[in-house]
């Protein structure tokens, strides 16, 4: 107890408090009001100074020794009983009269204060229990930043004095959140430079109208912008503004297909040695479908160079003739700038296109050397069927509504890919720099 005695001066101006009960020249007694008062605000996240101030107490005169034992007494009381430990119960065992009755107006002014102040604790432990129970729902995150903030918007709504409870409830430590709230700058600036960052990735997203992944974007900026960001940097920025890649779906057939049988119509030369450094020298070639407009179907050839990646020649037909595969290779006999090694040869599965006499017959006319894959066996000419899943990803053919559309799309996107499109693979260069990169080095 504080030694702070009082004169009579004194305890007349203190007894004109409305909390204060009883005061005599060494002790103050508050009323329970004021009590319960004190813990809601001090909840709140004011200092017991301020509280006492604010209920019309001179704290010079009081002394601060007093608030403070005051202050550790109801809260210990409040944490053992609640708001029934604040009850006084030395005036129900006391037995002695009041020395006078309460006028009916006081009577319903106390009772207006006390429904007063439990409706604002119902509302304090209503908030408390939404904000407990929304921190415990999003407990599963596992990124300690966003603990940290869900604690600080709990704190700025009224739980200041919560934060050890807090901090255990979700499983982090309190320096932990307080260097968090220390770093705050730090992250300000992180952000901004994020910001800036990104926009630079979004024009390498979108460069050239089609969509790229981390490694595409990174070639791109070093090619086209002069601007080097490393892979950690890229993904991270694409995940933080959710930027993201198409994917294609993988086919179930084809990933659960085995060769079952040895037989083939042709040898296999290629023997999945797609890089044989040599434009020109291995050409892969295969067809796929794209469905357009509302129930049509188109079906597009290609021949790819297995060395390069670069697409020589494709034909697009709304018919699934034999001459499809033939006109393909028409093309790119007729291209005037090409110019294959010696031994080259055309790749293919063991299609009916393929196996038939007139495309082989083709085939010996311009010197051409032909290797097949073996039965049900895709990877054995995995580039090809790789630019088709690339180019399915790119060019939205469902949306074109007529043939000559479908084609303008295709023909558009292969131009991308030929001269556009880096490749990882490929000293991070496009198909046609690569060729002309082998083409130098020979």
């Amino acid at each position: 107890m504080s030694k702070k005695h009082f004169n009579q001066a004194e305890r007349k101006a203190l007894s004109k408090n409305l909390y204060i009960a009883k005061v005599s020249e060494k002790s103050l007694t508050y009323t329970d009001e004021f009590k319960r008062l004190f813990i809601d605000q001090y909840l709140s996240g004011k200092t017991p100074r301020e509280i006492f101030e604010t209920a019309g107490f001179d704290v010079s005169l009081i002394g601060m020794t007093r608030v403070e034992q005051c202050a550790d007494r109801w809260k210990k009381a409040y944490e053992r009983d609640g708001i029934i430990g604040l009850t006084d119960s030395r005036r129900g065992a006391s037995g002695r009269p009041r020395q006078r009755e309460l006028t009916p107006a006081e009577i319903m002014a106390k009772q207006e204060a006390k429904i007063k102040l439990l409706e604002s604790q119902i509302d304090l432990l209503k908030k408390f229990d939404k904000n407990e129970r929304r921190l415990c729902l999003e407990k599963n995150n596992p990124s300690e930043s966003h603990r940290f903030e869900w604690i600080h918007q709990a704190m700025n709504q009224g739980f200041k004095r919560m934060t050890r409870y807090f901090c255990e409830l979700l499983g982090v430590s309190r320096s932990g959140y307080y260097h968090y709230l220390q770093t705050a700058d730090v992250r300000i600036k992180r952000a901004q430079k994020d910001e800036e960052s990104v926009k630079w990735v979004k024009k390498a997203f979108d460069r050239r109208g089609f969509k790229k992944g981390a490694r595409s974007i990174k070639m791109t900026l070093e090619n086209e912008f002069g601007i080097v960001y490393n892979l950690k940097r890229i993904r991270r920025l694409m995940k933080k503004f959710n930027i993201v890649c198409p994917h294609r779906k993988p086919n179930p057939y084809k990933r659960m297909a085995k060769a079952t049988q040895e037989h083939r119509t042709v040898p296999n030369l290629l023997q999945r040695d797609f890089r044989k450094e040599i434009p020109g020298l291995a050409l892969l070639t295969d067809i796929t479908y794209l469905p357009y407009g509302s129930s049509q179907m188109a079906y597009l050839s290609t021949l790819l160079d297995a060395s390069t990646g670069e697409v020589l020649a494709q034909h697009l037909s709304d018919r699934m003739t034999l001459d499809l595969a033939a006109d393909t290779v028409e093309k790119l006999m007729k291209q005037k700038r090409l110019k294959l090694p010696k031994g080259a040869f055309i790749h293919s599965d063991q299609g009916s296109h393929y196996t038939s006499p007139a495309f082989q017959k083709l085939l010996k006319k311009y010197k051409l050397g032909q290797s097949m894959s073996r039965r049900g066996n895709c990877w054995d000419n995995a580039p090809q069927e790789s630019f088709f899943g690339h180019l399915k990803d790119h060019v939205d053919h469902h949306s074109c509504t007529t043939f000559e559309s479908l084609k303008q799309e295709v023909n558009r996107y292969i131009q991308y890919y030929n001269n556009h499109r880096y490749q990882w693979g490929r000293k991070k260069m496009t198909p046609v720099q690569y060729r002309n990169h082998l083409l130098s080095a020979a």
